[in-house]
């Protein structure tokens, strides 16, 4: 009868993953602050936890951040602008001729190594809905990827506008609830995002966002005062932005944005005249 129980105890602990989740996650992070994202063991650590907890979604985290490192590399190249993705430049150099060259990092994606990041985020969403983390890391992954154009990236964030207005989920982030505030503070990080790109395509994404915010709640000081920025700067009309700053200040008398924005367009009237 021992002997049988010391054979059952023993196909036990064989079967048996020889780490919890728990422990895998926290020697993944040490082996990340040690190396980095994309370093030496890491893959290593990532395999075995995948094998162990195949649906765990700090694993499947760990695997897209891993594989998105892998997949993005850098390099320096010169362009004929003061900023580029919403960057000053790592250099100014002056050609034969007297003319400031600029230099600017531009990231570049192997589509392989990307593609393997937005799977493993997607099956960390499909068992997760309610936790926005994964959500929002493959939104920022897809803007990053996108540079110039994320179109992909905001057609990803008006599918979660339009998930969160028609089903009202209750979010969370990193297991603490999300409030309606917080929803649209976030919603409004990834706005500015597109807006500091300042390329024409971004700040259609801008609008887009912003204008589908308003369509959820018109009376948004938040995203109208997005939509008065994106008439100001990124179409230079003066007059439509001036209506948006006024809306908001019909609402909240005292928001130092607007205030601070139709000052401006006042002196540009002035100096016009």
């Amino acid at each position: 009868m021992k002997k049988i129980l010391s054979i059952a105890f023993l196909c036990l602990c064989l079967a048996a993953p020889a780490q919890t989740a728990a422990q895998f996650k926290e020697k993944f992070q040490r082996q990340v602050r040690s190396v980095g994202t994309a370093g030496v063991g890491v893959e290593y650590i990532l395999d075995k936890w995948a094998a162990a907890y195949p649906d765990d979604c700090d694993m499947l985290e760990g695997r897209y951040a891993y594989y998105l490192a892998k997949s993005r590399t850098e390099e320096v190249k010169p362009m004929d602008a003061a900023k580029y993705l919403g960057q000053k430049p790592v250099l100014s150099l002056k050609d034969s001729l007297g003319k400031s060259v600029n230099y600017f990092v531009v990231p570049e994606f192997s589509d392989s190594l990307f593609r393997i990041s937005q799977q493993c985020i997607d099956r960390a969403i499909e068992l997760a809905p309610g936790a926005l983390e994964y959500r929002f890391d493959k939104i920022t992954a897809l803007a990053s990827y996108e540079k110039e154009s994320p179109d992909m990236a905001a057609t990803a964030m008006l599918d979660l506008i339009d998930y969160d207005a028609s089903t009202h989920p209750q979010w969370n982030f990193e297991g603490k609830p999300v409030s309606r505030e917080d929803f649209e503070s976030a919603v409004q990080e990834y706005c500015f995002l597109f807006y500091k790109t300042g390329s024409p395509n971004s700040y259609e994404s801008f609008r887009i966002l912003s204008e589908r915010m308003l369509k959820i709640n018109p009376k948004s000081a938040l995203f109208l005062n997005n939509m008065g920025a994106y008439w100001q700067v990124a179409k230079r009309d003066d007059k439509k932005a001036a209506k948006y700053y006024k809306k908001v200040l019909k609402l909240n008398p005292g928001d130092e944005t607007a205030t601070a924005n139709l000052a401006i367009i006042e002196r540009n009237k002035h100096k016009k005249k």
